[in-house]
């Protein structure tokens, strides 16, 4: 399928205002101060290479990975693990990605780098298959086992409304640095799985979040801890019968990704990479109205690359 097949079914560009936020190069720096990276990049959105290529480009327009990860910090990574599929299911976060992003922590002087999800499939088999705990491993990580409570700490979340306490793994309480490194893809309950979605993998009981209002409870848990960098992994992107069951021919290989620190913008933007608008995912427009971050991609500085 070429570029114009992608575009008549709005896999890629989800229309006119998915169009402009990729091609309208008005927002792509238009800062000049090179001492102060804040005032250049609020999101890097790239397309057309490999997982660790994009990244390797994407993350020096956002000053490296040291702008960061300081010498001898604790580092804790959080991919979609939550599925005992292969790759090719794009169930879960590519592991060339992962391991890529490992490396550039470790380059970047960290102590230690852990890798866990709370895996929905039995965590082992999940690890495994998923062949995100080999490439971590392989990139001097910790895999850390996600499937006891005794891992998780009870906290306040004094911002929520409907999500007020929950168990939150002791990685992301005791780790210097948190990054979150969720996949695209469909989802029956909530139409997408992004960001904000992909941190119920860091909380222990997501029952509570089914029956009290998921994406409220989606919403609440980001008033609670908002990763240091959000990177989202659009390489394989499952359409439909997600989030788990999709085979390979529901997957579009689209050659995306999105790094930013709001969790809301890289939300939206990926929203619009999927054909979607943002204000059709509820936890998107809920976290939005509640100030978490910033929805509307047009007030954003928006770097685009092509590989």
């Amino acid at each position: 399928m070429d570029r114009r097949d992608f575009l008549k079914k709005g896999l890629i560009l989800g229309g006119a205002v998915g169009a402009s936020f990729f091609i309208n190069c008005k927002k792509t720096i238009i800062a000049q101060d090179k001492g102060n990276q804040d005032l250049l990049t609020d999101l890097v959105a790239i397309k057309g290479g490999e997982p660790e290529e994009m990244f390797d480009k994407a993350i020096k327009e956002l000053g490296g990975m040291s702008r960061f990860v300081k010498k001898r910090q604790k580092v804790v990574i959080k991919p979609n693990i939550g599925w005992a599929r292969p790759v090719e299911n794009a169930a879960n976060t590519h592991p060339k990605l992962i391991k890529r992003i490992i490396e550039h922590c470790k380059e970047a002087g960290a102590k230690k780098v852990y890798v866990f999800d709370h895996s929905c499939d039995h965590w082992e088999n999940a690890y495994k298959n998923s062949g995100i705990e080999k490439a971590a491993k392989e990139a001097g990580a910790i895999v850390v086992p996600s499937g006891d409570e005794k891992y998780y700490q009870s906290v306040q979340i004094p911002k929520g409304k409907k999500l007020n306490e929950t168990k939150v793994h002791e990685l992301i309480l005791d780790s210097d640095v948190f990054i979150n490194v969720p996949v695209l893809k469909n989802h029956s309950s909530t139409k997408l799985t992004i960001a904000m979605k992909n941190l119920m993998g860091a909380v222990w009981d997501r029952g509570y979040y089914h029956g009290n209002g998921l994406d409220q409870c989606i919403a609440d848990f980001c008033t609670y801890r908002k990763p240091d960098l959000n990177i989202v992994d659009a390489y394989n992107v499952m359409m439909k019968f997600g989030p788990s069951a999709g085979s390979p021919e529901v997957v579009e290989n689209m050659k995306y990704q999105l790094i930013s620190k709001d969790i809301v913008a890289i939300d939206a933007a990926a929203t619009k990479i999927f054909g979607m608008e943002p204000n059709e995912v509820w936890h998107i427009k809920i976290a939005s109205e509640m100030g978490i971050g910033n929805i509307d991609l047009d007030k954003l500085r928006i770097k685009r690359l092509t590989i």
